[in-house]
């Protein structure tokens, strides 16, 4: 059985795991694990990518000392995010984070030159300020863009450290704002309409593709064997996560909940009308050309930012936190979690606060207020984005899958199962990393078949709970 290395590369923290799946046959086994998030620079916020360089070493020594046969390995990140290298393949800057003021006005003034709805028809997405396609328009100002050779999402540069190979994987180009959203490929139209010079952007490969063995400096360097391969998988991370979704059928919504909650179905087909414009849904390409019909909701976030608050004054434990929330009562306020005040770092406990007083709602008092406030408002906006999912693209629901981070929050997991009115699975938590080793598994020859089969195996090995809704309360969080 061989040995599969997926680098997976969260917002809040990265881990490199090691993993094995065959038939009936899927282990995973954390080897390294580390914080990461956005850094203050100069009025701005960057991503250390040197510093989550060396952080992927570490874990690859420690592969290499257990495992040194390992056959493949792979990574996913967060999306939108890229790095810029000239034509000898330096990285120039740092990485600049999606959460950096620099893209403020930047959609507007696309915007005001090409109505929302036709770039809608062309690329599918939903309208986030800080998606690929802005951050490029605003790189234009700076020193750096007329340098570059080449634009590697955050992935791919990982990737062409590893490797040397300069390319960009299908699942992450979708998020860019710069692809059709009909074929997954570079639009040229888009390029030329964010001003961008086309050759900046390296050749689409789809997740499973073999993209070569690793490069001397990197094998000298972890003492892996010359053989192990990069293989491409779902490198946007959701659409990693998304594979291992333990789905019996195709009735089913996902949540993929960490940093982010990405919340929406799977078709086979994007959904471009106007009323999904509206809604702001976004197309994504899925592994085996799926198409993740989602909405981005801003996940556990708000709550991570509000313990972070609290444990700069005192020691915070998370779980008493969480189980004394699950006392407060119901019916309490809900916010709009959606709201852009909460998108920055920042002091989140006065933002939450704020908004409840707003609503002419008793303000939280108590963390456990303030906790649980956060957690009815994230699960009335899944429920809210799964049942826009069903009316907009038709698709029947019925179960939700939550996976991820959040599937450990209990009070999450039964509340939203309360505001959807429908069972929710929780688990797998480490759904990126185990889609990323399937897809890598599948790649190598271990395993075969669709889509379903991989999560058939999720299905058999995996550690699940199921939360039926409260009947007397469901539709209500």
């Amino acid at each position: 059985m061989s040995v599969h290395i997926a680098v997976d590369l969260g917002a809040s923290s990265g881990r490199v795991m090691l993993g094995t799946a065959a038939p009936g046959v899927l282990h995973l086994e954390e080897l390294h694990r580390f914080p990461n998030g956005p850094i203050p620079v100069n009025g701005g916020l960057v991503t250390d990518a040197v510093g989550l360089w060396q952080q992927v070493l570490v874990g690859l020594r420690a592969v290499a000392r257990t495992n040194p046969g390992a056959s493949t390995v792979a990574l996913d990140t967060w999306a939108v995010d890229y790095g810029l290298l000239a034509p000898d393949g330096t990285l120039l800057g740092t990485p600049r984070h999606y959460r950096d003021p620099r893209t403020e006005g930047v959609a507007e003034r696309v915007l005001a030159r090409v109505p929302g709805a036709e770039l809608y028809r062309r690329n599918g997405l939903q309208h986030l300020p800080f998606t690929t396609i802005y951050q490029l328009i605003a790189e234009a100002d700076g020193p750096l863009l007329g340098a570059a050779s080449d634009a590697l999402l955050l992935p791919d540069l990982f990737g062409f450290w590893l490797s040397g190979v300069r390319g960009a994987e299908a699942t992450n180009v979708s998020t860019t704002g710069l692809a059709d959203v009909a074929t997954g490929r570079w639009a040229d139209d888009l390029v030329d309409l964010a001003g961008l010079a086309r050759t900046l952007l390296p050749p689409v490969h789809d997740p499973g593709t073999v993209l070569g063995t690793l490069r001397p400096d990197v094998l000298d360097a972890t003492g892996l064997d010359p053989a192990t391969r990069l293989v491409a998988v779902g490198s946007h991370d959701t659409a990693s996560a998304v594979v291992a979704v333990p789905a019996a059928d195709e009735d089913f919504a996902y949540v993929a909940c960490g940093t982010w909650g990405l919340v929406g179905v799977e078709l086979g087909q994007p959904v471009v009308s106007a009323e999904s414009f509206a809604a702001n849904f976004t197309n994504e390409r899925g592994v085996d050309d799926r198409i993740r019909y989602l909405r981005n909701v801003m996940g556990l976030w708000v709550l991570q930012q509000c313990v972070a608050e609290w444990s700069a004054r005192d020691r915070v434990d998370l779980g008493e936190l969480l189980a004394a929330a699950a006392e407060v009562p119901p019916g309490g306020p809900v916010i709009d979690i959606d709201d852009a005040r909460f998108l920055a770092p920042g002091p989140m406990v006065e933002r939450v606060v704020a908004a409840v007083a707003e609503s002419g709602r008793r303000p939280p008092g108590e963390p456990a207020e303030v906790v649980r406030c956060v957690l009815e408002s994230l699960a009335d906006a899944f429920a809210r984005t799964v049942a826009d999912a069903v009316r907009l693209s038709g698709h029947p629901v019925r179960v939700v899958h939550l996976v991820g981070g959040g599937a450990r929050n209990a009070l999450l997991c039964r509340l939203t199962a309360n505001a959807c009115g429908l069972p929710v699975v929780a688990g797998p938590v480490e759904a990126t990393a185990l889609g990323n080793v399937l897809v890598q598994a599948r790649a190598a020859g271990d395993l075969s078949g669709s889509l379903e089969a991989l999560r058939s195996l999720v299905r058999q090995t995996a550690d699940l709970t199921t939360y039926a809704p409260d009947r007397t309360t469901a539709g209500v969080s």
